[in-house]
């Protein structure tokens, strides 16, 4: 670790901590093929070095949009008594985030690109201080889901920023720790999310209540806003080019299409405009792929390069994400469920079950870089199998325990699952950006958050679904029983990706 510091910490010109440098990045032609691994972007930064609490600070930045998706899952039942918001508005609590937050990453990176990663880490952070507090004084249901739409747009702007520095601003095993250290901050920020939404709704500080969980963000956001000023450098790629505007709306219409009837279609009765929607997705997403292609052939500059999905490493670590956290997704939102409704834990506790889950999550990833310079891919296909294990234990608790299942009994499975899951998802965010070029890291890291953030409400939508439709029939028991077994398949599937990453890691 004092190496990693050491490493970091290259002194910095004394200007550049208040007024950072902006590091011009020549962008490859459309028409160059992608970079082997000799080539690629992990040689050396031109310009300032990310110092220790540069990282730190967009860690910190990148952590509060993914605590945001999970926070509100143990406050829904509060916010349904206290707004009286019924289902089918709570799944828009949580639908409307996640899809105005998927629908606009891959425009958050490339802004980012054009217009200087640290100015819009900058704006990404002020916007989400400002919707947090528009959440938490939300006086109504409908007035909660609009600023929750403009939570998940702010989110969208500040995320790919994070990565995107850290791809341009570090190299060498420098930057392969700092995307090791990154992707542990996804995870543990997601499964804090949902301990610290508990903790929160259950101190009911100064009787906020459920608005704590979202006015917490801006005291955070602030400090984060003032170390960024200091500590962020300026990158940007040195050909700004105009935005693909036909791809950015194809994009959105493809994932709109997709998401909003998956996570709206089951509280709202599936109308028939859901259906409707879902007819069209692979039409848009169709369309996308043409115009995006074409852009690339004729020499344009489109919003998400095919070039860029040739790459193996990326092409690969993509698909890989699906699967692992639509999975992960649904297991967050069901288990929330499951705990306060089925076995009528508090908040508190439904938060305080996550705790060992969380603690084999960072152990697990810190660990991951030493057994990826040993062990390569084997290090995820092990990971998804620790969690496989985890899984069918956590059925067979449930299963032979049910209704006297209590925090402790859970403890043990889920710390296998979190030492599984630690070990796959930091390592995997650093495989897909461990080739793409420096000029394109915005929107390479758009694209992964979009992957991520996608599956992530997919598997809201799906296992969810699942789970709540099951429960009327056969009990909260099966129903996630099978929840979980579901999730066994999608690691089974996850399992088998893994062995067409590559082998070895940079």
């Amino acid at each position: 670790m004092d190496h990693v510091n050491d490493r970091m910490d290259q002194t910095l010109p004394s200007r550049a901590q208040v007024l950072p440098r902006v590091t011009r990045i020549a962008a490859p032609s459309p028409s160059a093929p992608p970079k082997s691994p000799s080539q690629s972007p992990s040689s050396s930064p031109a310009g300032p070095v990310l110092s220790t609490l540069g990282l730190l600070t967009v860690l910190l930045g990148a952590a509060l949009p993914m605590v945001d998706f999970f926070i509100v899952n143990v406050a829904l039942p509060t916010i349904d008594r206290d707004l009286d918001a019924g289902p089918a508005v709570l799944e828009m609590v949580v639908a409307g985030y996640g899809v105005a937050y998927a629908v606009l990453l891959v425009l958050g990176g490339r802004l980012g690109d054009l217009f200087g990663r640290r100015n819009l880490f900058l704006w990404g952070l002020g916007l989400f201080a400002a919707t947090s507090l528009a959440c938490g004084l939300a006086p109504t249901a409908w007035t909660l889901v609009a600023a929750r739409v403009a939570q998940g747009a702010a989110s969208a702007l500040l995320l790919p920023q994070a990565l995107a520095t850290i791809q341009s601003a570090t190299s060498g095993s420098s930057r392969g720790k700092a995307l090791s250290y990154y992707g542990a901050t996804a995870g543990i920020a997601s499964v804090v999310g949902q301990v610290l939404g508990g903790v929160l709704v259950s101190a009911d500080l100064a009787g906020s209540g459920w608005r704590a969980i979202f006015l917490v963000n801006v005291p955070v956001a602030a400090v984060a806003l003032a170390l960024a000023l200091k500590s962020v450098p300026e990158t940007r790629s040195a050909n700004p080019a105009r935005i693909d505007r036909a791809g950015t709306v194809l994009l959105a219409l493809t994932l709109i299409t997709l998401l909003l009837p998956l996570t709206e279609g089951r509280a709202a009765g599936w109308p028939l405009w859901s259906w409707v929607l879902l007819a069209l997705s692979p039409f848009a997403a169709a369309a996308f792929v043409v115009v995006e292609r074409h852009g690339e052939r004729t020499g344009g500059n489109p919003l998400l390069p095919p070039s860029l999905v040739r790459i193996h490493s990326v092409r690969s670590g993509l698909l890989l994400i699906v699967p692992f956290c639509l999975g992960f997704g649904g297991f967050m939102f069901v288990l929330a469920v499951a705990l306060q409704d089925g076995l009528h834990l508090g908040a508190l506790a439904a938060g305080a079950a996550l705790a060992p889950l969380c603690a084999a999550f960072f152990a697990a990833s810190l660990l991951g870089p030493r057994m990826v310079a040993r062990h390569g891919r084997r290090t995820v296909t092990a990971g998804t199998l620790i969690q496989a294990v985890g899984l069918v234990a956590l059925a067979a608790t449930f299963s032979w325990g049910w209704p006297h299942v209590g925090v402790l009994a859970l403890a043990p499975s889920m710390a296998v699952i979190g030492f599984g899951q630690g070990l796959v998802l930091p390592v995997v965010f650093r495989i897909v950006l461990s080739e793409v070029p420096s000029a394109q890291a915005g929107v390479g890291s758009g694209a992964m958050a979009t992957t991520q953030q996608s599956s992530l409400a997919l598997g809201v939508a799906t296992l969810g679904t699942l789970f709540l439709t099951l429960s009327t029939s056969v009990g909260f028991r099966d129903a996630l029983v099978w929840a979980l077994l579901a999730q066994v398949a999608a690691g089974a599937l996850t399992t088998t990706l893994s062995l067409r990453l590559p082998k070895s890691v940079v």
